[in-house]
């Protein structure tokens, strides 16, 4: 097996599923907005902010990791800066070779300015698409939408679960909740995820990333989640030292069985220290899970937390792993299969952008 090439990665489509749009800004753009409302910063100049945000988010701590956001959702509250966040998270996006993405947020932290949930939707959709056409011009097309998150530790999920809705034929593909997961379980938004349901929409929840099973198994029983949001403890349920081989939990296998997408994360994963005693991204679960047959899919979270992009993490999987690009097509393809997005526009895309693509790196 030949391991595939940076320049393969980098060239080769991607699909980025677990993306938060407060975790991807650059920091030029956090020190120019800063300056202009006069929001101190815990560094001076971008290469340093962005060293500082990279350095603050490894603690191992998943809390202060989420107090790193407290800058950048400082500087996203202006109609015309969400706009340019999102114009050019979706540029930088593409250009790294992604042609499909979803771009989480949650519109309840913007409002500081002034702006209505339905104003912060609408200023986001905006720059999404001027992002959108700016990278078509490049010769990067991209495809993206909005997934509205509610923050676990608040009420708003109701709130936030309508206005996905409202907005879902105008850019906003799904839900999430996110946000400190210890003490808040799933099951405290469940009435918004029972709206969902109804109301046929999709969503994603956060789970299994700093809590373990029980927060995967409300997730999945309780609250319904087509997808989840890391979900990378679900290797408690996993007893990788049978004879004969892993035997799996109910639970495993039910997400396994049921062919349950996993937005996994490596570089965030190790540093919040997500899986105790994971020391490097070879010790990361994802390719013993991927061993196995679980549906995988590779994303960076936070792109300007973790220092990544996503030919970065495909990178280091290939360093830890020895992956080809036979694996990061496989990847990539269960991420578009996961992806909210009607199914013929999901096929569109595999069959005409990704599988071709693939193809033409490997002559």
């Amino acid at each position: 097996m030949v391991t595939a090439t940076t320049e393969q990665i980098q060239k080769a489509p991607k699909v980025a599923l677990h993306e938060h749009l407060d975790g991807g800004v650059r920091p030029a753009t956090i020190v120019e907005i800063a300056a202009e409302i006069r929001h101190d910063l815990p560094a001076e100049g971008a290469a340093a902010l962005g060293t500082w945000f990279e350095e603050a988010s490894s603690s191992g701590s998943l809390v202060r990791y989420l107090e790193t956001f407290v800058h950048t959702v400082a500087v996203m509250q202006r109609p015309e800066d969400l706009a340019r966040v999102a114009r050019e998270s979706v540029v930088d996006l593409a250009t790294d070779g992604c042609v499909y993405a979803e771009l989480r947020w949650a519109p309840e932290q913007h409002q500081s300015a002034g702006l209505s949930l339905h104003e912060a939707v609408e200023a986001v959709q905006a720059g999404i698409d001027e992002g959108r056409a700016e990278a078509e011009s490049l010769g990067h097309p991209i495809v993206v939408g909005q997934l509205l998150t509610a923050m676990r530790h608040a009420k708003r999920g109701m709130e936030i679960a309508e206005i996905a809705v409202e907005y879902r034929s105008r850019g906003v593909a799904g839900f999430d909740i996110a946000g400190a997961e210890d003490g808040f379980p799933p099951i405290l938004h469940l009435e918004a995820f029972e709206y969902l349901r109804r109301e046929n929409a999709h969503f994603t929840i956060h789970a299994g990333e700093a809590f373990g099973l029980p927060s995967i198994w409300q997730a999945i029983q309780r609250c319904g989640a087509e997808r989840l949001g890391h979900g990378v403890r679900i290797v408690d349920d996993i007893d990788w030292d049978a004879p004969g081989g892993p035997v799996l939990g109910d639970l495993a296998a039910y997400i396994r069985d049921r062919r349950i997408p996993l937005e996994m994360c490596p570089s965030s994963n190790l540093q919040t220290d997500a899986v105790p005693g994971m020391t490097s991204i070879a010790d990361h679960p994802i390719g013993r899970l991927k061993d196995l047959g679980f549906r995988v899919t590779v994303n960076c979270d936070n792109r300007l937390m973790s220092g990544t992009s996503m030919t970065r993490e495909f990178e280091l999987l290939v360093d830890a792993f020895g992956y080809d690009l036979d694996d990061v097509r496989w990847f990539t393809i269960n991420a578009m299969k996961s992806a909210f997005l009607p199914f013929d526009q999901r096929l569109a895309l595999i069959n005409d952008v990704i599988k071709p693509g693939y193809a033409a790196l490997a002559r």
